[in-house]
């Protein structure tokens, strides 16, 4: 009997020594480890975004809207816009759809891949696969549109071709201007048009 109670006080003496030990060992490992765990890794990655965002001021599903002189309506929507980083009243824009609602009732409609549109200067370049579809039945393409937001006036610098009542077309150059007296509107296509004229079919021309 005494030799088991001297064994037992000898296993709680050691006990003592060796569970603080253990303690000490398992709590040193787990700061080695942690040295290796940088909690500030993931700050610049947030600091880059915040500082990209910072330099590329912007919006997605922009919309610009104004009225002519004459009365016309003009919708500019985008599904980005972002001010020019060298001169702010330079908006850079992203798949730009421009509706036109003109007094005479008609509607203009224009798409393209990318715009740019001058605050001050209040005109537009619409640029990249330009496609233009008026009410009246006209449908033309070309690569670039420049527009003035304060009258009814538009022009292509180089080629179009398209649709229109009379058939198919292609020009030189195209031109949308209006009259602010009457409020008419008037396209134009000049320098080498050609026209496949297209004859409407009996019926139609009785109605």
């Amino acid at each position: 009997m005494a030799t088991t109670d001297n064994f037992y006080s000898r296993l709680v003496a050691w006990m003592k020594i060796i569970l603080p030990l253990t303690a000490l060992g398992l709590l040193s490992t787990l700061f080695l480890i942690s040295r290796h765990i940088d909690p500030t890794k993931s700050i610049p990655i947030a600091e880059i975004d915040l500082e990209q965002r910072a330099q590329e001021q912007g919006a997605t599903n922009a919309a610009f809207a104004g009225v002519t002189r004459g009365g016309d309506e003009i919708m500019v929507t985008a599904e980005t816009a972002r001010p020019n980083p060298q001169d702010p009243r330079l908006i850079n824009a992203e798949d730009v759809t421009a509706e036109m609602r003109l007094a005479s009732g008609s509607v203009v409609t224009v798409t393209s891949d990318r715009a740019s549109m001058h605050q001050s200067d209040l005109n537009a370049s619409l640029i990249g696969d330009v496609h233009v579809d008026t009410t009246t039945g006209y449908k033309v393409r070309t690569e670039r549109l420049d527009a003035r937001l304060d009258v009814l006036y538009a022009e292509t610098p180089g080629q179009i071709s398209g649709t229109g009542p009379p058939g198919d077309l292609s020009a030189g150059r195209m031109v949308l201007t209006g009259d602010e007296e009457t409020g008419a509107a008037h396209l134009l296509f000049t320098d080498g048009v050609k026209l496949i004229y297209t004859p409407q079919p009996a019926e139609d021309i009785e109605q």
